[in-house]
């Protein structure tokens, strides 16, 4: 599920303050180290040239000798006999020492070199405090200072989360522009609010003008589009009705009649299309073998000269309640493609309780033009200008509206199978 806007702010304030947390962490911790090693080596430098200065006016001045330190002192040219054997090969500056906690100074003068042995406890007792002492006021402004920054911003988000719930509520067929009105804005919404809830207004607006039309539209075109379709039906019956038409008159007569009809079919799938998802068109319970049967018999004579066998195998095909000539347009226009591009062999349709198959072995499809296949507009071969002009695109618009998808799978040269899927 998508994250909202505060919620994802939050999370960034809280990275922001662990990475902050962290580099403030190493930063004290780093710092701590370097502060320790030079307050150590100062402390001791100065202790040693302090016995230095001392033993230059009274060259019988002990060595520096306490609680916490140990002088050891070797004189030029002297033997180191009674140097501790662990300091022996020590190098000039400072140095950890083998015992726990401890360490050693050497300094090398020409007079001599001094050793100086001392516990760097209290030194690691007060850098470690001041560094505690000093991370934790650190993280302490450092959460203040994100969690008022946090507040303030997520106060600025507030209004545009509000605004955004009340969009997600409008009717996409009617949508409140009152709701977002610049009265109704939270008291804290800035400028840049105010100008989305106008720009959003106005986009509902034009919204609603849109759905109006659409609407005026689908209600003129149905009527102004049946209304000569109807006269030319009704009169090419009433010619056929005549008794001793000639032949090839009644043939004319017939393609007029079905091709009003084949119109008819067309205008109230396009309407069926233009009408909103939750209007339910006018259905009927009907069978599916009909709607088959009937457009085979339409495309028939357009396979007069050719050498194409068309056959219909029944597998129990059933009875759907639905807009019939839906399906009619579906079955006619798949079939059509078929008859138009198979020049010889066969085409087989196969009835099913869960679909429809219309396979042919036509001239068929590679796999770029089958992907391409279901766009507007879009012929597998431009030289057959010819069929019906829905094109694959309204087949699947309707099949989707009405829980039919439609599926194509082809191979060039061997033919394509369209399948309609019923769902249940």
């Amino acid at each position: 599920m998508p994250q909202g806007l505060p919620r994802r702010i939050k999370l960034a304030f809280v990275t922001q303050a662990l990475i902050g947390s962290i580099v403030i962490t190493l930063g004290i911790t780093l710092a701590a180290v370097i502060v320790r090693h030079s307050v150590i080596e100062q402390r001791v430098r100065s202790e040693a040239e302090a016995f230095w200065v001392a033993r230059a006016i009274q060259p019988d001045h002990r060595l520096p000798v306490s609680s916490t330190m140990t002088g050891y002192l070797v004189l030029a040219g002297k033997s180191d006999d009674a140097l501790p054997e662990a300091l022996r090969d020590m190098e000039p500056g400072l140095h950890r020492s083998s015992e726990p906690g401890r360490m050693v100074f050497v300094d090398v003068r020409p007079q001599g070199t001094l050793y100086l042995v001392f516990s760097a406890w209290m030194a690691d007792q007060s850098v470690l405090l001041t560094g505690l002492v000093s991370l934790l006021l650190s993280l302490l402004t450092s959460g203040v200072l994100i969690w008022q920054t946090y507040r303030t911003s997520k106060r600025l988000v507030t209004p545009v989360s509000w605004l955004a719930n009340q969009v997600a509520q409008w009717d996409p067929r009617d949508p409140d522009a009152s709701a977002i009105s610049p009265a109704r804005l939270p008291a804290d919404a800035g400028e840049e609010v105010s100008r989305l809830s106008s720009a959003l207004g106005g986009l509902a607006t034009r919204l609603n003008e849109f759905v109006q039309r659409e609407r005026d539209f689908t209600r003129d075109a149905s009527h102004e589009l049946r209304t000569p379709l109807t006269v030319i039906r009704v009169a090419s019956d009433l010619m056929l009705a005549e008794p001793d038409l000639p032949p090839r008159l009644e043939r004319s007569l017939n393609r007029v009649r079905n091709a009003g009809r084949d119109m008819e079919a067309v205008i109230d799938a396009f309407l069926i299309l233009a009408r909103e998802s939750d209007v339910a068109p006018l259905s009927e319970e009907f069978a599916v073998r009909e709607i088959v049967d009937a457009e085979v018999a339409k495309v028939k004579p357009e396979l007069a000269d050719k050498p194409v066998e068309l056959s219909v195998r029944d597998e129990g095909a059933p009875l759907l309640t639905a807009p019939r000539h839906v399906l009619s347009v579906m079955v006619g226009n798949l079939l059509e493609n078929a008859v138009h591009y198979t020049d010889q062999g066969r085409i087989e349709l196969l009835l099913a309780q869960d679909r429809i198959e219309i396979r042919d072995s036509g001239i068929g499809m590679t796999p770029e033009t089958l992907a391409k296949a279901f766009d507007p507009f879009f012929r597998a071969d431009d030289r057959r200008a010819d069929g019906r002009g829905m094109g694959l695109s309204i087949v699947r618009r309707l099949g989707d509206r009405f829980g039919w998808p439609v599926t194509l799978s082809s191979t060039p040269g061997q033919g394509t199978l369209a399948v309609i899927h019923f769902g249940h």
